[in-house]
């Protein structure tokens, strides 16, 4: 047998063995879900127009060609593809840093689990579709907080507990 193909085998048992293979398989999930709600979002819900939800809570479509808080949303295009090489680097990086750590190390493992998912999220918006879709719209006393979707909360969870686990596990550092 090929030494390529006895080391490909060897690693793919090591992620079994290790456990990750589950996280992969839930950031996947997360990243399923993501692509559902935004459907959903795109399918049933008019540009800009809210729907009431609670008092603090619309659905609300909106296209971010840019990043966070519409980061670059202006640039002329060219964030498109700075976004997609940023959101690839970024996933190759934690796929490979998840598939590193010690399995009991589970909310760090967690962490970056979140964070892949919605980087990937993300980045199968703009590559499909050349902007993001936003629809989760939070407001009070007619101030609004960026729409924003859930693979923005998968990374926001991911990074809270990222800062959670280096405050209870110092040694992970």
């Amino acid at each position: 047998m090929n030494s390529a193909v006895m080391h490909s085998r060897r690693i793919i048992r090591n992620l079994v063995e290790t456990g990750v293979m589950r996280w992969y398989l839930f950031a996947f999930a997360m990243v399923l879900l993501d692509q559902w709600t935004k459907h959903l979002a795109d399918t049933y819900l008019s540009y800009g127009q809210p729907v009431y939800v609670l008092p603090v809570f619309n659905l609300t479509l909106h296209y971010n060609t840019g990043a966070a808080f519409s980061f670059l949303s202006d640039a002329g295009g060219w964030q498109r593809w700075f976004f997609i090489v940023v959101s690839l680097g970024v996933s190759v990086a934690l796929v490979v840093w998840m598939a590193l750590i010690k399995n009991q190390q589970r909310l760090l493992t967690f962490s970056l689990c979140m964070i892949l998912a919605g980087a990937v999220g993300n980045l199968v918006d703009r590559v499909v579709l050349g902007h993001v879709v936003d629809f989760i719209s939070l407001h009070w006393n007619n101030r609004y907080f960026p729409a924003f979707n859930w693979a923005d909360t998968c990374i926001t969870v991911g990074a809270a507990s990222m800062l959670l686990d280096m405050v209870l596990h110092p040694e992970h550092r």
